[in-house]
């Protein structure tokens, strides 16, 4: 018996952790102090199966996890849950800046040590961003994805801290910073992106890219004077960019009222902001050139910070294209009917032909009720539809239960937490003791 319990130990060793608690709703549980199945999450990511279609379940205690995560196009249904979002945070210091020219000022080539270009830096050949996301059907909550580069030096070139480069990835209550384009959204127009209760920050196009992508209940944050949140290259897509219910805010440098809501950057892009707050002042025009002609950049329902509605008699229509395959002037409007904005709803720009539901990945189950301890067990009552539940002390997550009761390890003290876990790996709200 000792031996054959050496041996499934051993093998969870090798495959980059520990064999993994078959009392956990997880999959598998990353941790930076060795308490989990894996240190490191591209470990985790690629220890899951290829070609799922159910959800595969990785759970993120809070640390700093200095590493480039890929999720590669065979990882389907990868989700990543992460304990807190301003705890649980993935960076590198990484960007796709070109050798600089001889004699160019050391002040101006400092990002060349971090670039991905750079045979001499610990990034060289890197992917361009710090996660890059290819499997479909990815999921992740309460997680920070930092570009070090873009937060640290606040400035160029490009530095992503997340690339969404596929069909049906969903984003709630995560936090991404950088500076130059902080998230790249798919190069393909069919692909669906839906983000809820996220942080954005950026100054130069920091939401960028393609595809179908509705995002509600985010801020939008602004880092500089002029700061242009959108450069979408749309070609053939039913709405482009969506933003309802959003805030748009900024720094003190942002506060100057020359912030843009986006620039076209190729083809015919489309950008819509739909009952958006802006705490902080824009520019009277709104939107500039980039060298496209959007085919709809409009708002509607535009207010300040203390709800007045805007006025958007000033914003920009006619537009400046530059390159052979753009026309030299091209003009679209600037704002929609209500009868159109309420046509830019989730029923139709996520579900798509497959019925995709991220809404239902996000629902939070209740916090379990009748929570009590006795001895060295806590017990709560069960939560309807609850795959497992987390077993917090303090903040500190020290286990996990599919059934209403948990042994607790001997060094607890202070307050205990509960908080069930539903089907897509989704935190519930917590029960304190």
């Amino acid at each position: 018996m000792k031996k054959i319990i050496f041996t499934v130990l051993f093998m969870g060793i090798l495959s980059g952790g520990y064999a993994q608690d078959s009392s956990s709703p997880y999959q598998a549980v990353v941790a930076l102090d060795g308490s989990g199945d894996y240190t490191s999450i591209q470990d985790a990511v690629n220890a899951a199966p290829d070609n799922r279609q159910e959800p595969w379940l990785i759970f993120l205690k809070n640390g700093s996890y200095r590493e480039q995560v890929i999720i590669p196009a065979t990882k389907t249904y990868i989700h990543l849950i992460g304990q807190d979002k301003n705890k649980t945070i993935i960076h590198h210091c990484l960007n796709v800046g070109g050798k600089p020219e001889e004699g160019t000022e050391p002040a101006k080539t400092a990002y060349w040590k971090h670039s991905v270009h750079n045979p001499s830096s610990e990034v060289h050949k890197l992917e361009g961003s710090v996660v890059y996301i290819k499997g479909d059907h990815f999921y992740t909550e309460n997680i920070s994805y930092l570009n070090d580069w873009g937060v640290d030096s606040q400035n160029g070139p490009q530095a992503l801290a997340m690339s969404s480069q596929a069909d049906c990835a969903a984003y709630n209550n995560c936090i991404f910073r950088s500076f130059q384009d902080t998230w790249m959204t798919s190069r393909t127009d069919s692909h669906r992106l839906y983000a809820k209760d996220c942080w954005i920050e950026g100054a130069v196009d920091y939401f960028y890219g393609s595809g179908d992508a509705l995002l509600e209940n985010c801020t939008l944050y602004n880092l500089r004077s002029g700061s242009v949140i959108v450069a979408p290259s749309h070609k053939n897509v039913r709405f482009g960019y969506v933003f309802r219910n959003c805030i748009v805010d900024g720094n003190t440098a942002a506060a100057d009222g020359k912030q843009k809501l986006g620039r076209p950057w190729h083809n015919s892009p489309r950008a819509v902001y739909i009952h958006t707050t802006m705490r902080i002042p824009l520019a009277p025009e709104g939107w500039t050139n980039m060298g496209a002609i959007p085919g709809l950049f409009a708002e509607y329902d535009s207010r300040d910070a203390e709800g007045n509605v805007l006025d958007l008699s000033q914003r920009k229509t006619e537009y400046d294209g530059r390159g052979p395959d753009n026309p030299p002037k091209g003009s679209c409007r600037a704002t929609i009917t209500k009868e159109e904005a309420d046509g830019y709803v989730y029923e139709r720009i996520i579900p798509g032909d497959d019925g995709w539901n991220p809404r239902a990945m996000m629902e939070k189950l209740p916090s379990p009720a009748k929570l009590k301890k006795k001895g060295d067990k806590v017990s709560w009552k069960a939560v309807p539809a609850a795959a497992g539940y987390v077993i917090f002390n303090n903040d500190r997550v020290i286990g996990f239960a599919k059934e209403p009761i948990y042994t607790l390890p001997s060094e607890v003290k202070g307050n205990l937490k509960v908080c069930a876990v539903n089907r897509y790996g989704s935190l519930g709200t917590e029960s304190v003791l």
